[in-house]
């Protein structure tokens, strides 16, 4: 009996050293090798030095074209049972010809983030004016949402967003899985054995560089918060890292402040264990913070701004505080650093977290479910997604037709 085939296309290859998007491919390929998937991961993005080897855990790995009728032939032959699209972009581009090609194909979206939530944000932020529905149904939020309906579930990955998109949006929520990190539990050992109060020192924060919300994070700690703390703690350090740290983030490093700028780390585990604090003062972005969780699993309390906490700590207090303003965020900063007791209560809130939310177990089980009974009942589920029918075939209509032609100006070149 055939093996069920999963092709996954990426957007870029998985780097899950270097962002929580790649951890969150990562994820779901373990989901489905737990159920025993075959995998084929296909991208046109060309493959980093800190891109995960997929090969070594027995995935197939190929290269694929933007605007070219080879991905048909392609795609046609290897008849995947799910096409799961990595961002809306990715669906954008292949999505209509999976769509012509394999009908029968599960067709999943996973948004990573809600794009068009986090650049409404970043261009409220910019104009320094409230995040109001005028910033939220931008561009790039009709392209995202015109994704999801072609799609038959998109995975959501925060329950902010979701109730966004079903609220906001008014997106059927048959369409969407809420689907978080998909972590290990943390055992009693594995805690009993992690550095104590006392064995560690400084302030952390982490992030690919890349990603704009980070890097303002950065800034905005080394203009406004970082002093603030500093001056009460004048022998602490804040240890800055993250992939693809470019000359203006190496720029702000100044080692007579403290502010230590240390790029790109293979373990994130030891620095994140070594440290006593994370700070994660994000302005603007959405989705889930990777940098939340790694502090979490190695019992590194947090101080965060309302936006670094959204989505993640549901019904149970968090690992640390959620402040906004300045002085309060340093304040807190600085009696988390000295308060023992206080520390090691947030810790626990953390470990809490991990196991009760972000639960492996419980969630493979779950989304598998879902998987099962939609691909039962999906030629009815699309009848009653008249939207997404009528979105698939105006992307037909266009896209095709704008491909072709690009493909064939290619050719004449």
């Amino acid at each position: 009996m055939r093996r069920k085939h999963l092709l996954i296309i990426g957007f870029v290859c998985p780097e899950p050293k270097s962002s929580a998007a790649g951890s969150r491919m990562m994820q779901l390929i373990d989901v489905f090798q737990y159920a025993n998937y075959q995998i084929t991961f296909a991208s046109a993005c060309a493959k980093s030095d800190n891109a995960f080897d997929l090969k070594t855990i027995g995935i197939e790995q190929v290269n694929i074209k933007l605007n070219h009728s080879s991905f048909d032939v392609f795609v046609k032959e290897l008849n995947p049972n799910i096409v799961l699209f990595d961002r809306f972009m990715t669906e954008e581009q292949f999505g209509w010809r999976v769509a012509e090609q394999c009908p029968n194909a599960l067709r999943i979206l996973d948004t990573e983030d809600l794009h068009g939530l986090r650049k409404g944000r970043q261009q409220a932020f910019k104009d320094s004016k409230p995040f109001d529905k005028a910033y939220l149904f931008n561009d790039t939020a009709k392209r995202e949402i015109a994704s999801i309906y072609r799609s038959d579930l998109s995975l959501i990955i925060s329950e902010f967003e979701m109730e966004l998109l079903k609220n906001e949006f008014k997106v059927d929520e048959s369409l969407l899985v809420y689907l978080p990190f998909m972590l290990d539990e943390i055992s009693k050992e594995t805690i009993e054995k992690l550095p104590k109060f006392n064995d560690r020192q400084h302030f952390v924060t982490i992030g690919n560089f890349l990603h704009e919300p980070n890097y303002n994070a950065v800034l905005y700690l080394k203009e406004t918060i970082w002093p603030l703390i500093k001056k009460q703690l004048p022998k602490a350090d804040l240890n800055i890292y993250g992939a693809y740290a470019s000359q203006k983030v190496n720029q702000l490093h100044n080692d007579k402040d403290g502010f230590i700028i240390k790029g790109f780390v293979d373990n994130v585990n030891e620095v994140m264990q070594q440290s006593k604090i994370c700070l994660a003062p994000i302005r603007f972005g959405a989705g889930l913070k990777g940098k939340l969780v790694d502090a979490m699993q190695n019992g590194t309390p947090c101080i965060m701004s309302t936006i670094a906490a959204e989505g993640m700590f549901g019904d149970i207090k968090s690992n640390g505080f959620i402040e906004d303003n300045p002085q309060d965020f340093a304040n807190k900063a600085v009696g988390l650093y000295s308060d023992e007791m206080l520390w090691k209560e947030m810790q626990q809130n953390g470990f809490e977290i991990i196991n009760f939310r972000f639960n492996k177990i419980e969630h493979h089980k779950k989304f598998l479910n879902i998987i099962l009974e939609t691909a039962k009942r999906l030629h009815e589920k699309r009848l009653n997604n008249f939207t997404g029918q009528m979105l698939q075939h105006h992307t037909l209509q266009s896209t095709r037709f704008m491909s072709k032609w690009i493909e064939e100006k290619h050719k004449s070149l």
